[in-house]
């Protein structure tokens, strides 16, 4: 079968395409023929070697940490009706770029009637961490919420969420009209590019010097402290990504001014975490929220991929297909 090999840190170029043997299930386990894996941006920065592989896993490895496609193997002790079935499902950390990959049968997700396996697989990773976040965050009615990368997987489902609780202002920050339009047509009231001067001080106009009770923040560095700074004392901050490179350290008189809640406090564990995506595709297939594809690439283009995410020309999920 064909997979995308990682061989060792470095740029996108290190992803190759080769063959290696098909996977065969062990106990618990089954094997998932996979139609479309979604590629998260921290798999681009362990690519690049700035943040370790999961679950002590090693280069030359297979990236992917969620798949969706079709059961065609199980392992011995595992119920036969999950045979044929559509499936979205964690493969517990690495092996989802290819066209077959191993996940246990406790984490597989049936795709309900009214979404198809691209959506699902969108809505894996992004869903469930923008429910756990935006949940953490007490998000009521009349709220002041700022979303960073309000355009991209997480963001866009965060936008929908907010307005869903009730938020009075939703401020979506992102990088270029394309974006801001995909995150007003999602319902943010309002849109900024955070790479243009003097947007700090047009947020503060639209809520009107109030401050922002809620910031999700998935970007950090430079722009996780200019959005700290628009918190009103006692405001929620949820830093959930770093895509600048770094999160943003708050000195620590700011940190008794607001309330952190990072993301490894949102989601308790593994069974939190299943109950999770179970609850977001329920939302999506009422209509609640719906996932943002921007851009499907072939295994063989993997790299570009990875280099699109990585100089901010995606819109919403990115996924890969055999």
């Amino acid at each position: 079968m064909r997979v995308v090999l990682c061989e060792r840190p470095g740029p996108p170029s290190v992803l190759k395409v080769v063959e290696q043997p098909a996977p065969k299930p062990s106990p618990g386990q089954v094997i998932v023929a996979v139609a479309c894996a979604a590629i998260t941006f921290i798999e681009t920065q362990v690519r690049a070697g700035m943040v370790p592989p999961s679950d002590g896993a090693t280069f030359p490895l297979v990236l992917g940490n969620g798949v969706a496609g079709t059961v065609v193997e199980i392992g011995f002790d595992v119920d036969p009706s999950w045979l044929g079935e559509k499936v979205v499902t964690t493969t517990g950390g690495s092996g989802g770029y290819a066209e077959c990959a191993v996940a246990w049968a406790e984490d597989l997700h049936r795709i309900p009637a009214g979404l198809d396996v691209q959506q699902a697989a969108a809505l894996l990773a992004d869903g469930r961490t923008a429910l756990a976040l935006s949940r953490a965050a007490r998000i009521q009615p009349g709220d002041r919420v700022l979303i960073t990368a309000a355009a991209g997987g997480v963001g866009s489902l965060l936008v929908q969420l907010a307005r869903a609780a009730g938020a009075a202002t939703v401020i979506g920050l992102a990088g270029g009209e394309q974006k801001l339009a995909l995150a007003r047509s999602l319902g943010a009231h309002v849109t900024l590019d955070y790479r243009l001067p003097g947007w700090q001080h047009a947020a503060k106009r639209a809520i009107h010097n109030l401050g922002v009770d809620i910031a999700f923040d998935g970007v950090g560095g430079a722009t996780g402290k200019a959005v700290v700074d628009l918190l009103r004392p006692g405001g929620r901050y949820l830093p959930h990504g770093m895509a600048s490179g770094a999160f943003y350290d708050i000195p620590p008189e700011k940190a008794q001014e607001i309330e952190t809640i990072p993301l490894r406090s949102a989601i308790s564990g593994p069974k939190e975490s299943y109950v999770l995506v179970e609850e977001v595709l329920r939302l999506a297939v009422l209509g609640h929220i719906r996932p943002v594809i921007g851009q499907i690439f072939p295994l063989e283009k993997a790299a570009h991929a990875h280099a699109a995410i990585e100089a901010r020309k995606t819109l919403g999920k990115t996924l890969l297909v055999p």
